[in-house]
């Protein structure tokens, strides 16, 4: 079992305390520094140009460019995208951009692709927004495309959506056999068919359970159709967690991260649990399949203790 967690970039309006864009970054740079610290296999970050749940003028830094960051500014930890959307990158061009950053980190880039579902921003950067037929069409020629980038030494393609023609990508990282590939969704027709075929890992149902383990069931099934072993499979899940100390008032202590959101309608986006309760939902999800676990703690940019005592009392208990 393995567990890695969310940097504040600033889309969750995370930064937002923080006046200083510097020391915003710098702020992102420490929690990756501490989680490398506790022990965590990897660092996450989101691929968004505009602020949850509502578009603001506020910080949100782009994804391959902080992960490049994030590469040199630490030295074990994994670095990986929870997903890119592949409607924002020339898949090609993305698999070029993976291939410099795993280099420039020694290998520690994780890729993930999603087909992307944040309808203003893609209209707001001019990226239209596609009916979902055709995103998940261009969504599965781009992940043959970016295999393809990472292991032929001229690699070409012709589909629908793209077309590239003996395209030269070198250096192709420094993994073997390649980057890994994630893929983010539970889509049962053609995203985790596309996990089975062409992926590493998949991340699906958000901690819930009962939705983790009916998306794993309709992997493996892809899986024993495609002949893939799906032990091989890295199966994650996130879990957006706001860590309690024992007998403190939930409603009370969450008050500054919910801000002006209801104590119940906060508790439905972010579980709120003391270390036994999030000890236990994550037995759960290994039941249910889960072999990986990525955190997001709220206001972790100004208090990373909650990262802390995850490290130290939770995730002892599945070595």
């Amino acid at each position: 079992m393995k567990f890695g967690t969310f940097v504040p970039q600033g889309w969750r309006m995370d930064l937002v305390e923080i006046d200083d864009p510097i020391e915003k970054y710098e702020a992102m740079t420490r929690v990756g520094l501490e989680a490398e610290k506790a022990g965590y296999d990897s660092i996450w970050v989101y691929d968004h140009f505009h602020t949850v749940p509502t578009p603001e003028i506020e910080t949100t830094f782009e994804a391959w460019t902080i992960t490049a960051g994030l590469a040199r500014d630490t030295s074990r930890i994994r670095i990986g995208q929870m997903v890119m959307c592949n409607g924002y990158r020339n898949p090609a061009l993305l698999a070029k951009i993976a291939s410099t950053v795993d280099v420039m980190s020694h290998g520690r880039v994780i890729c993930g692709l999603g087909a992307g579902w944040y309808e203003h921003e893609w209209r707001a950067y001019g990226y239209g927004f596609p009916e979902t037929r055709d995103r998940m069409r261009a969504f599965k020629e781009a992940v043959e495309i970016v295999i393809r980038m990472w292991t032929d030494e001229k690699a070409t393609f012709k589909g629908e959506y793209y077309s590239i023609d003996g395209a030269i990508n070198e250096p192709k990282g420094v993994q073997r056999p390649h980057i890994p590939l994630w893929s983010g969704g539970g889509g049962e027709k053609v995203t985790l068919k596309l996990v089975a075929q062409w992926g590493d890992a998949c991340n699906v149902g958000a901690g819930n359970v009962e939705v983790v383990r009916q998306k794993l069931a309709v992997l493996r099934g892809h899986c024993e159709a495609l002949g893939r072993d799906y032990n091989t499979l890295i199966r994650s899940s996130n879990l957006n967690l706001f860590l309690l100390q024992d007998g403190t008032d939930p409603e009370k202590v969450t008050a500054q991260a919910r801000g002006k959101t209801s104590y119940e309608e906060y508790s439905k986006g972010v579980f709120v649990a003391t270390v036994g309760q999030a000890s236990e939902r994550i037995h759960q999800l290994v039941e249910a399949g889960a072999n990986y676990i990525i955190t997001y703690f709220p206001r972790v940019a100004y208090d990373q203790t909650p990262l802390q005592r995850f490290a130290a009392e939770v995730m002892p208990q599945f070595e």
